[in-house]
């Protein structure tokens, strides 16, 4: 019977990051076998999925709610199969709500439980720290910050390195002449980038109000938009760009977003940090239902919410490297009049780009995907 090894990424990032450890796996072992959750990525090497990633696209706590009765279904299903599988070990990659669920099932077991991409403690749910020490064998964090936080709260975390830095090594982009070439459009355009994340709950709340702010540019400048799409969602997530066919919008890649645009408008998330290390101007859009942003107010420590300001600027620091517009800010409008200074004053675009490529400059090189492989294969 071969070995097995259990895996969680709930989201498109932790498929991608995921997918990074377990091909490094697989070359050196493979004669594992691994099931659980994941994306395109994780199938893509031939793992067992029970659910895919584009079903867990669930954020804020009241889609929780409604979601309720399908989480107990996936989480019931997940344990039946981790009873007839019997992995060896189980790797949690960030998604802490239903990973610290199963991270407490598996320590019962006695499995070991690796978990990837720690929560994000640190800015909210510090009491997660708790069931992190109780149930986590070995907590594997991407900061080096979070090594600190976590000796505070009695735990050794292992600093292994960011799998976005990784991830770009391996990109290989066309110059923005052939870029242009490709599709048609003229080199005096300005170029914005439009990344509305990869929830569709996210999307729904933010989307609409870039491409409102999106009208407003395209009627003072000649704009292209780059749209990067989430791959795990269907065309219906995305009907609202039927309402905008009077602007020009080029559907690619979202490194390619970063690589061309002068400007990104970005959902927080991953993204703000893989635009840092492209060094390309940003703003910062979050947006939630009203009750959940309430919530979040009581439950969020930090004065930034980006990781592009988290890493440019401390975690605990008020300043700001690009904008950060929030809820009642994250409108249409003033997305348009914080883009318009950036796109007016080539000074302010400029130093924006310096910081955060001196942020980019001083984060590790180190490879994740084959640091986590080769933790993993010590249980086995």
């Amino acid at each position: 019977m071969p070995k097995m090894l259990f895996v969680l990424a709930g989201e498109v990032s932790g498929d991608m990051h995921a997918a990074g450890v377990i091909a490094e796996l697989l070359k050196a072992r493979p004669d594992i076998r691994v099931f659980g959750i994941g994306g395109q990525k994780l199938r893509a090497l031939g793992v067992d999925l029970i659910y895919d990633t584009a079903q867990m696209s669930i954020m804020g706590i009241f889609d929780v709610l409604k979601q309720a009765e399908f989480l107990r279904r996936v989480i019931r299903d997940l344990k039946e199969a981790v009873l007839r599988q019997k992995p060896y070990a189980a790797l949690l990659v960030d998604y802490p709500g239903m990973n610290l669920i199963m991270a407490r099932f598996f320590h019962k077991l006695g499995i070991p439980v690796i978990y990837y991409i720690s929560p994000q403690v640190w800015a909210w749910k510090e009491g997660r720290v708790k069931a992190i020490r109780s149930h986590v064998d070995r907590l594997l964090v991407i900061f080096d910050f979070e090594v600190e936080f976590f000796r505070r709260h009695g735990m050794n975390a292992e600093f292994v390195g960011h799998p976005v830095i990784e991830e770009l090594a391996e990109v290989a982009l066309p110059s923005r002449d052939l870029f242009i070439n490709k599709h048609a459009l003229s080199p005096d355009s300005k170029f914005i980038g439009l990344l509305p994340g990869s929830r569709k709950q996210e999307i729904g709340h933010i989307l609409p109000e870039m491409l409102k702010a999106a009208r407003l540019l395209s009627r003072e400048y000649s704009t292209v938009f780059l749209f990067g799409r989430a791959p795990n969602l269907d065309e219906e997530v995305y009907r609202v760009l039927s309402e905008y066919r009077d602007l020009s919008i080029i559907e690619c890649s979202a490194y390619e977003v970063m690589q061309y645009s002068e400007l990104v408008l970005v959902t927080s998330g991953t993204a703000t940090f893989e635009s840092l290390c492209f060094g390309v101007p940003m703003i910062v859009v979050y947006k939630t239902g009203t009750l959940n942003y309430l919530i979040g107010l009581l439950l969020v420590k930090l004065k930034n919410i980006s990781l592009a300001n988290i890493v440019a600027k401390g975690l605990m620091s008020g300043d700001r490297a690009v904008p950060e517009l929030i809820q009642y800010e994250a409108n249409g409008v003033e997305i348009y009049r914080h883009a318009r200074v950036i796109l007016e004053d080539p000074n302010v675009a400029k130093a924006m780009r310096l910081e955060l490529l001196a942020a980019r400059a001083k984060l590790s090189e180190i490879s994740p995907s084959h640091r986590v492989a080769s933790i993993l294969q010590e249980y086995f």
